[in-house]
């Protein structure tokens, strides 16, 4: 294997020379540059990363951690929520083109290596390093991330750390904000699990829209149709539509927690001969194409903005690594907004 010294031999000039072209820190003569250039792919060499991370303090590298890809094979035969798969292309996508390699490590659902995977990922050196959470949440990472960069997405912790996150309270609100104008007062809501950070944001910006709207909030039309350790929450979305076709003044439109939820909801009006949208409007949130394009009619929903969140997380960290971003001390949460995506699924009345 060819060394820095054998292409020295080769062009005639310096090993400092040679790590000069190779480093571009120092001017170097055309003529020389292109004779040190020539050597260089005469003898197939390749400089050591490691040494030259060792002498720059700068290795290129970027840590991430997440369970995107456990995540994504345990649901390779169902859509469940939009995949956080999305929030690490979106990072993928700055960090290529900012020139870094991004190093990924899946935590195979279990937050007990995350503490392994962190110190992995500085022994290789990275220059930062990304969590991605699967769902906006409150996190706390092992004491070990305090001594690099780091920035979290799709959650947010205590201790001040870089963090971007959906806004999900103006989500839902424009969403209600947009129904209400199509004629609608009697809106219900089928929630997540009550105890994501999510439903509550969602909920405030759900009953936002009705109070500006001058309309009552009527805790009859909310209902949880979802709980993080149920496999399946088919039954719970019967019980919450039988609950509310049985009032005196059923809903004329549904939001649901997520795309997949109203996927289900779906096939259980059809089953009931409850027509969308003539007899019932139905929204969603996530705005997961496969869902809400390949429905009939189409579906009204939420954009949940992982590759956003994804792209901003990574320019968050590049800052820092720069130099030109808030110290962490300093640090505050990123809101990224969640548009509305109109389609079929909410009639006009």
């Amino acid at each position: 294997m060819a060394t820095i010294y054998d292409v020295a031999k080769a062009a005639g000039v310096s090993p400092k020379t040679v790590s000069r072209v190779l480093n571009n820190d120092v001017p170097v003569g055309e003529k020389t540059r292109k004779k040190v250039e020539a050597a260089i792919a005469a003898l197939g060499y390749v400089p050591s990363t490691a040494a030259r991370s060792m002498r720059s303090n700068k290795s290129g590298l970027i840590g991430l951690v997440t369970g995107a890809i456990s995540h994504f094979s345990d649901t390779s035969n169902a859509p469940t929520g939009l995949p956080d798969l999305f929030i690490v292309q979106g990072i993928q996508k700055v960090m290529q083109a900012s020139g870094k390699t991004l190093l990924i490590a899946d935590t195979g659902d279990s937050a007990a290596s995350v503490s392994h995977l962190i110190r992995t990922f500085q022994e290789h050196r990275v220059e930062g390093l990304i969590y991605v959470a699967n769902y906006h949440k409150q996190i706390d990472l092992p004491i070990a991330s305090k001594s690099i960069h780091t920035v979290l997405a799709n959650c947010f912790d205590t201790n001040r750390t870089t963090s971007v996150v959906p806004n999900d309270q103006m989500g839902q609100k424009s969403l209600v904000d947009k129904i209400i104008k199509e004629g609608h007062s009697r809106i219900a809501y089928l929630t997540l699990d009550p105890s994501m950070i999510a439903t509550h944001q969602r909920l405030e910006g759900y009953q936002q829209s009705l109070q500006e709207s001058g309309i009552a909030y009527d805790p009859e039309l909310v209902l949880c149709a979802d709980k993080l350790d149920l496999l399946d929450n088919e039954k719970l979305i019967i019980d919450a539509i039988d609950h509310l076709f049985s009032l005196v003044s059923p809903p004329t439109a549904i939001c649901c927690g997520n795309d997949k939820m109203a996927l289900k909801l779906y096939g259980i009006l059809r089953v009931k001969g409850i027509r969308i949208p003539e007899q019932v409007s139905i929204a969603g949130y996530d705005n997961y194409l496969a869902i809400t394009e390949g429905l009939y009619p189409a579906l009204t929903t939420v954009h949940l903005p992982y590759q956003e969140i994804g792209q901003e997380a990574a320019r968050q960290l590049l800052k820092l690594i720069d130099g030109k971003g808030q110290k962490e001390a300093d640090s505050e949460i990123t809101i990224i907004d969640s548009p509305v995506i109109w389609r079929q699924s909410i009639l006009k009345i």
